[in-house]
């Protein structure tokens, strides 16, 4: 699985605004809910849940927010990069700037973990995360997130 079928150009946010976790929850919910054409509400509920059985921020500035949604066909992400750092209950402590959001549908099953485990060694690469903060646009983002995935 590549990253590439996870995002798209549309699915990046360069300069996300966000004062918390469940802001920034609330916002990608709601850019990501016409991309995927689910409801909003429901991808936010189940971040949320998600949220409360531990925190997705893994650290070094990283948070993998995820979850199974009912009505999706395959497995969907988002990428935000925050304009201020926010405090996400992260496992380190520190405050988080990049965010990968992924949805699968109730059924995926290995390809929810499969995905989850892709997306956290791409964003372990120190360079790589290095790279996504100094990238100037989403079509930036989307390359670097991209061509890192395919070992490029």
């Amino acid at each position: 699985m590549e990253i590439s079928d996870l995002v798209s150009p549309e699915s990046i946010v360069p300069k996300l605004r966000a004062r918390s976790k469940k802001q920034a929850l609330q916002e990608l919910s709601k850019r990501l809910a016409p991309l995927i054409h689910q409801d909003e509400g429901a991808i936010f509920d189940v971040l949320l849940e998600r949220e409360k059985l531990g925190t997705t921020g893994v650290g070094t500035g990283i948070a993998i927010p995820h979850g199974k949604l009912p009505g999706l066909d395959k497995l969907h992400g988002m990428f935000a990069r925050l304009e201020k750092p926010i405090d996400f209950e992260a496992i380190d402590e520190q405050p988080v700037d990049l965010i990968f959001l992924l949805l699968a549908p109730e059924s995926a099953g290995a390809d929810h973990l499969k995905a989850l485990a892709r997306v956290s060694r791409l964003l372990r690469d120190g360079s790589a995360c290095e790279s996504l903060r100094n990238a100037e646009s989403s079509g930036d983002i989307y390359s670097l997130l991209t061509r890192v995935s395919n070992g490029a």
